[in-house]
C-alpha cells in the first residue's frame, strides 16, 4: 500500500516534538454548541456520538430556543488540537442533558480543566454545570457562544449574572469560528498555567 499524503499524515499523527498532552473538557448545558466547538477546532476527524432527537426526549429536555436542533450528543465528542510544537490538547465534549451528568462526572478524571460554553439566552442553565465543576475542584473558564439573534450583554454584566470569581476567565466566542474558539481555549490554558504556578509557589 502507498503511504498516505503528507497532509493526511500530519492530521492523524502527533508532531515529533510534542512533549505534553492535556485532557480538556468542553462542557455546558443542552444545545449550547459543544459538538460544533469541538468539530471546529479538531485537527483530526472528530469522534461524535450524536443521535436523532425523539419525541420522548422532548418530554425531559428543555428545547426552548433550539427549534433547529435535530440531534444530540449521548456520550461524548472527542477531538485534538495541537497548540504548539510541544503541547497538544485532547478535547472531550460532554452531553448537556442533566440525565447524563453522572457520565460526564466520570469524564473529569484526568482532566486538567474545563471550558464552559454559555448562551446569553439561557445563562441560568450554566449554574448546574459550574456547580459540578466546583464540587469536583476542576478549574474552568467560561466562553459565551454568541448565537445569531441572542441578547448582547457586556462581559461585566455576564460575570455578575454568573457570579464568577475575578480570576475566572470570561471571553466571547463563536463555536463556528476557529480563531475565536482557539482564543477561548487559550484563555483556559493560560488560566491553568497561572493557577499551577501559584500552587507551586504557595
Amino acid at each position: 500500500m502507498g503511504s498516505a499524503p503528507a497532509s493526511e499524515s500530519e492530521d492523524v499523527y502527533l508532531r515529533p516534538g510534542v512533549q505534553t498532552a492535556v485532557k480538556i473538557l468542553v462542557v455546558g448545558h443542552f444545545a449550547v454548541g459543544k459538538t460544533t466547538f469541538v468539530g471546529t477546532l479538531s485537527e483530526i476527524r472528530p469522534l461524535r456520538t450524536e443521535e436523532v432527537m425523539t419525541e420522548a426526549g422532548a418530554l425531559v429536555d428543555d428545547l426552548a430556543g433550539t427549534h433547529d436542533k435535530t440531534t444530540t450528543t449521548v456520550a461524548l465528542d472527542f477531538g485534538r488540537l495541537t497548540l504548539s510544537d510541544s503541547l497538544v490538547l485532547y478535547l472531550f465534549g460532554t452531553p448537556g442533558q442533566q440525565r447524563f451528568t453522572e457520565l460526564w462526572r466520570d469524564m473529569t478524571r484526568g482532566a486538567l480543566g474545563a471550558l464552559v460554553l454559555a448562551d446569553t439566552r439561557r445563562l441560568q442553565h450554566s449554574f448546574d454545570v459550574m456547580g459540578v465543576l466546583e464540587e469536583l475542584g476542576l478549574p474552568y473558564a467560561v466562553a459565551l457562544n454568541e448565537f445569531d439573534g441572542a441578547p448582547r450583554h457586556t462581559l461585566s454584566e455576564v460575570r455578575e449574572a454568573l457570579d464568577l470569581l475575578p480570576e475566572t476567565p470570561l471571553v466571547r466566542c463563536d463555536a463556528r469560528d476557529r480563531d475565536s474558539s482557539t482564543r477561548a481555549l487559550v484563555s483556559l490554558v493560560e488560566h491553568l498555567l497561572t493557577r499551577t504556578s501559584e500552587l507551586e509557589h504557595a
